[in-house]
């Protein structure tokens, strides 16, 4: 039933990232492009609804954290959860360039893992090697198709001038990194002997379509909303009711609504303080993008946990 689901999602995505792309092709791109402020606004709202949501049910994962330790006081996992949220983030303002590189190994662990485990049977060390490089796709097809415009981002995120002309002047390492997240997925092909090569390649050819006629950040948003959090929001659905879809669809709706909420208007509170400094662009991509990584880092320890416990039990 939820392979079916996921199935159904892939290809639905695929046909989304196909017509999208086509159509940008087929019209001017001044036209789709011309008002640089709107792009990152209208991926900000995207970000701030289907992308959080994602991750809204870290409260109950907390809870079973909680019950694991024993611990009864439920305040305490908010604590821990913001102040480690808040770390990141000063974390990234004295040390940018380490942050961001730590950051993309992590998230390119965590993409190529999450995109993957419903279709790969077996954990082995070997997997998660394949998971990493599998992941790094989303991360070095926008320098690959569009290397100025991401250096651009990387530079409103305070990476250094050096750093820039490194990555710059090393093309080729981006060139191999790329072949590498392709062979990723032809691992996972070849481990599973293509029984899931439709979901697999599909998956690739809509993410390599959507960096090679897209920016950066519009890129990585339709692949962050429409094909990473929508799968993990099946997910947590499918575990809320395991015998009715529909009905763990509605109670994960009505859960996540709360910390949705509290998390948008705490990003929209941090583009209005920082615009006063940055301007409204560049505030808008700081905070989704370091925003997202001081709410990564915690969502992925959380679930770290969370399953070493349970192959202990």
């Amino acid at each position: 039933m939820i392979k079916k689901i996921y199935d159904k999602h892939t290809i639905y995505f695929w046909i989304f990232s196909i017509i999208l792309s086509s159509l940008t092709l087929v019209m001017s791109e001044n036209f789709l492009f011309s008002n640089n402020l709107a792009i990152p606004f209208v991926c900000f709202l995207l970000i701030l609804t289907v992308e959080i949501s994602h991750g809204a049910l870290d409260n109950l994962k907390g809870n079973k954290i909680l019950k694991i330790y024993k611990i009864d006081n439920k305040a305490i996992f908010y604590l821990i959860y913001i102040i480690f949220s808040i770390f990141i983030i000063i974390l990234w303002i004295f040390f940018p360039t380490f942050t961001l590189m730590f950051f993309l190994l992590v998230a390119s662990y965590h993409f190529g893992r999450e995109d993957t485990y419903f279709v790969n049977e077996g954990n082995s060390n070997l997997d998660q090697f394949f998971y990493l490089i599998k992941g790094s796709l989303i991360i070095c097809a926008p320098l690959f198709f569009h290397i100025s415009e991401t250096l651009k981002i990387f530079e409103i995120l305070y990476i250094k001038n050096e750093i820039l002309f490194f990555i710059k002047d090393k093309h080729w390492i981006i060139n191999i990194f790329l072949g590498l997240g392709v062979l990723g997925y032809f691992y996972f092909l070849l481990k599973n002997r293509f029984l899931n090569f439709r979901t697999l390649f599909l998956d690739m050819f809509s993410i390599l379509a959507l960096n090679v006629v897209f920016p950066p950040i519009i890129a990585f948003t339709l692949y962050f909303c429409f094909l990473h959090s929508v799968r993990h929001i099946i997910s947590l659905s499918n575990e809320l009711d395991k015998n009715n879809f529909k009905n763990g669809l509605k109670l994960f709706a009505k859960k996540a609504l709360p910390l949705t909420l509290i998390t948008g208007i705490l990003y929209v509170i941090a583009v209005v303080f920082l615009s006063n400094s940055y301007g409204l662009n560049d505030a808008i991509l700081k905070v989704i993008f370091i925003g997202l990584a001081s709410l990564t880092f915690p969502h992925i320890l959380l679930e770290y946990l969370i399953e070493k416990n349970e192959k202990r039990n």
